[in-house]
């Protein structure tokens, strides 16, 4: 039945009893009993007959879409279109076939399951998802790649001959062979080495294989960018700003500096100038330039390197805000009173310089230390920096009276050694400067965001649409647990905030902030302005980084459409682009913590045995889970390691009771461990609970 319904399917959902003969070359005989087998399917709905002689098939009953493979085998399908409570399809282990993860099927639903989930069977493979894994080869008559994604559980076989010269436990790249149902394992062959998998830098190299990411530009792209001229003008569609004293702030390490601001006091507050390379000069829209970062969608930023989203003699040099160089940009000049309320905005490509290259560091150091040597180097920056600090407080203070959501989560640190070798994993420290920068390119979204949406002009925005209900319940009621009494009134990003307010400085702080960000949806781009809950903003898009996303630089071309009062720029339309830029986003941060887990995974191999202090930041059935206190990790405890007493989960109340002593495992709590496992397969951390 299967490939009768696939033919059906494939040949656009309708066929004829004489197509179908001639397609499976069948005797008269045969014929027959395809039409009896064809009458049988009618009857039980499955398809329709429509004509002489022709049938239909039943297409609510035949879904297509992208299965998920849990590594227990039983899998999920996203479907093309989504059903009406938009939910997955639950595929059972027994009716996945020969399908792998991220196949592209063909379903027959089949029930639905006790709580409304509907259940289905693949019916055909339509397009394979991975032709390719990453894994680790185990040498031997007979080698085999183990797959380190753990969606795929099974072993590729490898033939000698066709090993590629690999060596036993090196990290390779293998090509999948024919795959067949039931078959427990896949023949395959490795098409290339990557080396040892306790390096950094081929760790990097296995995540953008496994994530498939763009690693190469075109030639013609580079062809494109090398004809690039370097010579910068200023034009009668520019404006001079080569005055203004423009400065660049980042981290040590950065490599481009994309964003310059600068902040002038005026008889009615202040000025703000922030103004960003303007890239939409040197990309133009169709180019193979525009081609190739539209399918990066973003950079992506690796401890050990970056995968940028422009070749690098536009993000590190024509499109780098290098100091005393004359630099196209795109400024947005925005006008505030005294007490940080926006006045005015207007916007203008224009020529800059930056007067100094700026670290987060040195402004801290100017700011808030008052640190004289510092202050001596950048003297002539001094009143201007003091603004900066002043502006940036008021904007901050003003957001957060709005009810912008104030996450407190700290950031991955992983410092590399001049080894290569990861010498400490450590939180990031965010201080004052930090957040002058962040409140300056808040600002400046939000204005160019608003522009748009007074001026009813077609644009992409960065929308962040309210909270699942059923995870803010979840997270209220853990928060009650703990003893806390919440505040009644509407759920809001106001009430958010007096919610996190209350754990602020305990043992809780961190859980909370955690949780309440698996309760949030993701921020997404979108044509519809439907605002931005986090930030309580009614119009929000992204206009700072062109250089490396690719929805800044739509946003800069439709804005230079709109203030040059032509038509919306022509090109991909923006809700395709939209949900596309969203899933590279999806996928460039999930490669980077993929790597994250990698390498703190790496850092703590060689640390098995030693104990350390931590917080249980997760409780579940089969264990707990445990954030180290003094490094940036995290691991887990299995309950069958839990000695002394048999536990039992108290899913309700977030924690495992002890059946004959009492003892309680709770978020939150405090716990010391010992590292017992780190998993280079899984690249997982098992401890056990330090007795001693």
């Amino acid at each position: 039945m299967d490939d009768l319904i696939s033919f059906i399917y494939l040949n656009g959902g309708e066929t004829g009893l004489k197509e179908l003969i001639k397609h499976f070359d069948l005797s008269r005989t045969q014929g027959k009993i395809l039409q009896e087998e064809l009458t049988q399917l009618c009857q039980q709905k499955l398809v329709y007959s429509c004509g002489s002689k022709r049938y239909r098939l039943n297409k609510k009953l035949f879904p297509a879409g992208v299965i998920s493979v849990h590594p227990r085998g039983f899998g999920f399908v996203t479907l093309d279109e989504l059903p009406p409570d938009g939910r997955d399809l639950f595929v059972p282990a027994r009716h996945t076939g020969s399908a792998m993860h991220t196949d592209r099927v063909l379903l027959q639903i089949l029930k639905q399951r006790r709580g409304g989930r509907v259940e289905a069977r693949v019916v055909h493979i339509l397009k394979r998802g991975t032709t390719h894994l990453v894994g680790t080869y185990v040498a031997g008559r007979t080698g085999m790649v183990i797959p380190q994604d753990p969606h795929f559980p099974f072993h590729i076989l490898i033939r000698r001959e066709q090993s590629c010269g690999a060596k036993n436990g090196e990290a390779v790249v293998a090509e999948l062979g024919e795959i067949r149902p039931k078959q427990r394992n896949v023949s395959g062959r490795i098409i290339e080495v990557l080396g040892d998998p306790a390096s950094t830098k081929v760790q990097m190299e296995m995540v953008i294989r496994q994530f498939k990411l763009p690693r190469e530009f075109d030639d013609s792209t580079l062809q494109e960018t090398e004809k690039i001229s370097s010579k910068v003008e200023v034009g009668p569609e520019r404006e001079d700003l080569r005055e203004i004293p423009h400065v660049t702030i980042d981290g040590e390490t950065a490599r481009d500096f994309d964003d310059g601001v600068a902040v002038v006091k005026t008889k009615k507050g202040f000025r703000l100038y922030v103004s960003i390379a303007d890239v939409s000069h040197y990309v133009t829209s169709g180019s193979s330039l525009d081609r190739d970062a539209y399918l990066r969608g973003t950079s992506v930023y690796f401890p050990t390197g970056v995968l940028p989203m422009l070749p690098e003699r536009l993000s590190n040099h024509l499109c780098s805000l290098n100091p005393d160089e004359d630099r196209y940009a795109f400024t947005a000049v925005l006008d505030f009173d005294p007490e940080g309320s926006r006045l005015n905005q207007r916007f203008c490509k224009s020529v800059i310089i930056s007067k100094a290259r700026l670290t987060y560091t040195q402004v801290k150091q100017i700011v808030v230390d008052r640190d004289s040597q510092a202050c001596a180097q950048y003297n002539d920056l001094l009143p201007q920096l003091k603004w900066m600090a002043d502006l940036g407080q008021l904007l901050e203070k003003k957001r957060m009276a709005r009810g912008s959501i104030g996450f407190d989560m700290p950031e991955v640190g992983v410092e590399i050694g001049p080894d290569g070798r990861i010498a400490n994993i450590v939180r990031r420290e965010r201080n004052q400067a930090h957040k002058i920068i962040e409140e300056f390119m808040l600002a400046a979204n939000e204005a160019v965001a608003e522009t748009f949406a007074r001026h009813d002009f077609p644009a992409i925005y960065r929308i962040h649409e309210k909270p699942d209900e059923i995870k803010v319940a979840e997270f209220v009621h853990f928060l009650q647990t703990l003893g806390y009494e919440l505040p009644t009134e509407t759920i809001s990003p106001g009430w958010f905030n007096k919610v996190l307010s209350l754990t602020r400085g305990t043992k809780h702080e961190y859980i909370a902030n955690n949780l309440l960000l698996r309760a949030m949806k993701q921020a997404r781009y979108s044509p519809d302005n439907v605002g931005h809950f986090g930030l309580a903003a009614s119009c929000y898009t992204h206009f700072t980084s062109p250089i490396r996303r690719y929805p800044d630089l739509m946003v800069h071309r439709a804005l230079a459409a709109l203030i040059s009062h032509s038509q919306p720029p022509e090109g991909i339309a923006l809700n395709e682009a939209g949900e596309f830029l969203s899933r590279r986003e999806r996928a460039a941060t999930e490669a980077e913590w993929a790597l994250l887990d990698r390498l703190k995974v790496l850092y703590m191999a060689d640390k098995v045995g030693q104990s350390f202090k931590g917080m249980i930041s997760g409780v579940t059935s089969f264990g707990i889970f445990i954030e180290l206190s003094n490094i940036f990790v995290n691991g887990a405890v299995r309950m069958s390691d839990l000695k002394g007493d048999y536990y039992h989960f108290d899913e309700k109340n977030y924690r495992l009771l002890g059946e004959r002593t009492g003892s309680i495992f709770q978020i939150g709590d405090e716990i010391r461990v010992k590292l017992v496992k780190a998993d280079m397969q899984l690249y997982r951390l098992e401890f056990v609970v330090d007795e001693e």
